[in-house]
């Protein structure tokens, strides 16, 4: 078996890809060793100590290394995990949690106006086709939170969510094709 990766713009993280699907719906991302526990795949990257996050995509696996740490020394371990993790078809999730569910955090986020329902799904759907393919290639993922008086709330997950460029993409990238696209939209703020 054959793992390759990818640098994202994130230098903190890398794009593992097992060549077959992690995640057949959906993502899930893991920010701490006690979210791990939901994931034996999660919980052993965790255990290399040096590991700060892990992030599963449709098609890849972004691991997060903690501040200093060099992946000269810490890539092995990660594909050692990775390839005895798929080698061996193990679960991704332990039976007890494969009915989780991501909370949407959705209290913490401004609530979308009924009367703005043909804005938010535009936002959707340009979010959905353009933005998030184009996030997965770089390690992670984008999450609607809400849209409010002209302002968009989106979530960066994976690599995304501690990247230097995360900023730069939401206000020079995804801003400016929301805006081009939905002219109701004025700004895009991270949630």
């Amino acid at each position: 078996m054959l793992i390759e990766t990818e640098l994202t713009p994130n230098p903190s993280t890398i794009k593992f890809l097992p060549g077959s699907v992690v995640m057949d719906t959906g993502t899930r991302d893991f920010a701490s060793p006690e979210e791990a526990e939901a994931s034996p795949l999660a919980e052993a990257l965790f255990a290399l100590a040096d590991v700060t996050g892990v992030f599963l995509g449709h098609s890849f696996i972004s691991v997060t290394a903690a501040p200093g740490v060099e992946w000269a020394s810490l890539k092995p371990d990660v594909l050692g995990i990775l390839l005895d993790h798929f080698s061996a078809n193990m679960p991704l999730f332990k039976p007890a949690s494969a009915g989780f569910s991501v909370p949407s955090g959705a209290a913490d986020y401004p609530l979308d106006d009924p009367a703005d329902a043909d804005i938010v799904e535009q936002i959707k759907e340009l979010i959905e086709t353009r933005v998030r393919p184009a996030v997965a290639n770089d390690g992670g993922d984008i999450i609607y939170r809400g849209f409010q008086k002209g302002v968009v709330f989106l979530q960066m997950q994976g690599a995304c969510a501690g990247c230097p460029s995360s900023s730069a993409t939401l206000k020079n990238g995804i801003e400016q094709l929301l805006k081009h696209y939905v002219p109701e939209v004025s700004e895009v703020r991270a949630a």
